[in-house]
């Protein structure tokens, strides 16, 4: 894995579900609803720990190979259509959109690595409220796979026009951990998705902080601060 030595900013690559917004539990309630429409029964606990793979990936782990795949697609339909319900009222974390223009003001380009696309990201991006400071946005439907493959942040680093020696990402899955190491990136984790600091470091992360509120407020010794003399 890549660690940035550089005093130059590169890329400030950002996961936006329980990184940037405090959604992870709305989308947990929804895919819970959606198995159970689809006749199944899937533990909330369980969701909650597949939050951040695409929907394909998501329901072959909770659902595994042997399910029916012909309802795949109606379970993740159903998914998309109740957590649109929240689209109005979604909550940025304290601090996120701060955070964003803060990087953007210091030189970082910064880029959004998400599995959202269409008018759930719109609305993700309307709660941050930092447009203006964001470069680009590496979505689901600009990739082949989504996290834990690295194409994400691999687009990512692209969009931005930097190496990945250049970029650090932020996220608060063990997918996004594995998706930056596998990149080359160096990984910084945020312990506001809900999953244990443990978890995130065996996955790779090289700091973890509570949430963006408290990466802004130490952002001077984290990764993003300046390099060495």
């Amino acid at each position: 894995m890549a660690t940035r030595g550089e005093t130059t900013p590169g890329a400030a690559i950002f996961d936006v579900d329980g990184t940037l917004t405090d959604t992870n539990h709305l989308h947990v309630v929804a895919w819970w609803e959606a198995f159970r429409q689809a006749g199944h029964t899937v533990p909330m606990p369980a969701i909650h720990r597949s939050v951040g793979l695409g929907s394909s990936d998501l329901i072959e782990r909770l659902l595994g190979p042997d399910r029916d795949p012909g309802q795949d697609a109606a379970i993740s339909s159903a998914h998309t259509v109740l957590y649109a319900t929240y689209f109005d009222r979604l909550p940025a974390f304290r601090g996120a959109g701060d955070l964003l223009r803060a990087l953007a003001e210091r030189g970082w380009r910064v880029v959004l690595a998400t599995s959202a696309s269409g008018t759930e990201l719109a609305a993700l991006r309307r709660a941050v409220d930092a447009d203006k400071a964001v470069l680009d946005t590496a979505s689901s439907d600009d990739v082949g796979r989504g996290k834990p493959s690295p194409e994400p942040v691999e687009l990512a680093c692209r969009l931005a026009g930097v190496s990945a020696g250049q970029a650090v990402f932020v996220g608060d899955t063990v997918w996004d951990m594995e998706a930056a190491v596998r990149a080359g990136v160096t990984a910084v984790a945020l312990l506001s998705g809900g999953i244990p600091r443990a978890d995130l470091e065996r996955a790779g992360a090289v700091a973890v902080y509570p949430d963006v509120a408290d990466l802004l407020d130490r952002l001077d010794g984290s990764p993003f601060g300046p390099g060495p003399d």
